[in-house]
């Protein structure tokens, strides 16, 4: 960032989320006043009217871009795409694709997000599958998750890649020069998990990466590994069971104790993370959380402009690129 201004526009889909479009653009509004660069995308009126509410209708670094539709959480995400073809956050992916974004950043239906922009962007040359990289704060820090949910079923050869992509991230997300590389799993032996986890373990030790064997899920909070690597199905259910236990452990913190230790665990929140990249496809799309407040929003938005910045999607695919050679 220089001089206070991200100098990188953001696309953001503007009917994505629970309580859209009014908190993404409350969010956003945050993100244009904190220095972000952001193209509201949904129907013009409607947006333009909201920043008006806002009163933030003379902030030049927010501009809107039409779109008609959304796609609504309980949709499928392949149909709702075909019937809408100029639903929001197929719009702002081409936005992105197009070069008028750097990025794009969507609370809306992660399967929708996932498709859009796969279409829009096409695939990093040879990466397999791509993968949602959470960061996930462990008594060391922080620690890069991935797959959180983009692929619930997997090969060895797409964790293997997973490996890769996360140390990528973790050096632009992190700024760790030498990423620890774990795979999550039932026992911190070689030889310990089902067939996919054995597999996997040889795929990632055979990467050019640090990959420091296998990570159990109760050392994982430890800090262990600056980046876990596991499929997609348990990824996500370990990500909300995470969020699920602290959520109940700070409310109930906070009624035994208010102002005490709950919120120390506010650095779990989805609204401090703000959003997940998606790590392997050719261009920038960050997915936040359905029940994202404004100040979720305006964090995803934030690290959106962060990541455009910091190339993460050009150095994954020399990251790939240096693999296959």
């Amino acid at each position: 960032m220089a001089n206070g201004q991200w100098p990188l526009t953001i696309a953001v889909d503007a009917l994505g989320g629970d309580d859209a479009p009014g908190v993404v653009v409350t969010g956003a509004v945050q993100a244009a006043r904190a220095g972000c660069r952001v193209t509201l995308v949904g129907p013009a009126d409607a947006i333009g009217s909201l920043i008006a509410a806002a009163g933030a209708s003379d902030l030049s670094s927010l501009s809107i871009a039409d779109a008609p539709d959304g796609v609504a959480m309980d949709e499928s995400p392949r149909a709702a795409l075909r019937r809408k073809p100029r639903a929001s956050i197929t719009v702002a992916c081409e936005l992105a694709a197009a070069g008028q974004a750097a990025g794009v950043y969507s609370a809306g239906h992660t399967g929708a997000a996932l498709l859009a922009a796969h279409a829009a962007f096409g695939m990093v040359d040879g990466v397999e599958r791509p993968a949602l990289a959470v960061l996930v704060p462990t008594r060391g820090g922080a620690t890069v998750l991935l797959d959180a949910g983009a692929n619930a079923d997997c090969r060895a050869s797409h964790l293997g890649q997973f490996g890769v992509m996360g140390a990528v991230y973790a050096t632009v997300a992190l700024g760790v020069t030498d990423p620890a590389v774990g795979l999550l799993s039932i026992g911190e032996e070689a030889g310990k998990g089902n067939e996919l986890a054995k597999d996997a373990h040889a795929a990632l030790s055979a990467m050019p990466i640090r990959f420091v064997g296998n990570i159990d899920a109760a050392r994982w909070f430890h800090g262990d590994a600056t980046v876990v690597v596991t499929d997609g199905f348990t990824g996500n259910i370990a990500l909300k069971v995470g969020e699920a236990v602290v959520e109940m452990v700070s409310q109930q913190l906070s009624e035994a104790n208010p102002g005490g230790l709950g919120g120390a665990l506010s650095r779990w929140s989805y609204a401090t993370a703000g959003g997940a990249p998606l790590i392997g496809v050719n261009g920038l799309l960050v997915v936040g959380h359905g029940r994202s407040t404004a100040d979720a929003i305006a964090s995803g938005i934030a690290l959106t402009a962060r990541l455009a910045e910091g190339r993460v999607v050009a150095k994954v695919a020399e990251a790939i690129q240096r693999v296959l050679k």
